[in-house]
């Protein structure tokens, strides 16, 4: 499953300049790399009044998806899925994501981007892998706020290089959230689901397999 990282840290604590410049130094290593932002702001409009797009959203549609040459652009109301869930569906074909914000998600790792010593949130919130910051502090990793090229070949040695064990080789999600399973179990898992779609006699050959159950 595709790896997530966010990076979280108080307003104006320089997180979106250091997230942006560690996307920049992944590309440059040659990975596929999507962004997902939280914001506590409501009414953002991302869309241009009068456009066909806009008519639709304004005619009801739940969700608005413009396909172009150069880009897909969707729009949809709120989503209560976890971040993974979101990554999981609608950014399926990318090597990791750069989050920003999303501190209470317990299941993602996160950088903390600290200016203040007085506002720091590591002993607050869960899965803090690192911190950056130009403060004298002690933690496992620590980096600069300078330091993005560092960072990122901190997270390509902690999540994208394979050390053996190769990727997953199945994925489970339960509600949105992912189970953790091991080895043994993602493979039994996938030669079941492969051996009913062999009985189908699907003529083609398969590379990836998803499959949704609703109850």
């Amino acid at each position: 499953m595709t790896a997530i990282v966010s990076f979280i840290g108080w307003h104006d604590s320089g997180k979106t300049s250091l997230a942006a410049h560690v996307v920049f130094s992944l590309k440059q290593l040659g990975y596929r790399v999507g962004v997902v932002k939280s914001s506590c702001e409501s009414g953002i409009v991302f869309d241009t009044p009068g456009t066909d797009t806009d008519r639709h959203r304004q005619a009801g549609a739940d969700a608005v998806m413009l396909v172009a040459p150069d880009q897909t652009v969707l729009s949809a109301g709120p989503c209560n899925l976890p971040l993974t869930a979101l990554v999981h569906r609608y950014l399926p074909d990318v090597d990791i994501v750069i989050a920003e914000g999303f501190k209470q998600a317990r299941q993602i790792a996160k950088i903390e981007v600290v200016r203040n010593p007085e506002q720091m949130l590591r002993r607050e919130v869960h899965g803090v892998i690192a911190v950056a910051t130009d403060l004298e502090i002690v933690a496992d990793y620590v980096f600069r706020l300078d330091e993005a090229e560092e960072i990122a070949l901190f997270l390509e040695k902690r999540f994208l290089r394979v050390d053996g064990r190769g990727p997953e080789k199945a994925a489970l999600l339960v509600n949105g959230r992912k189970v953790i399973m091991k080895p043994f179990i993602q493979e039994s898992l996938a030669g079941v689901v492969c051996g009913y779609i062999n009985s189908l006699k699907v003529n083609e050959t398969i590379q990836e397999i998803e499959l949704r159950i609703r109850l």
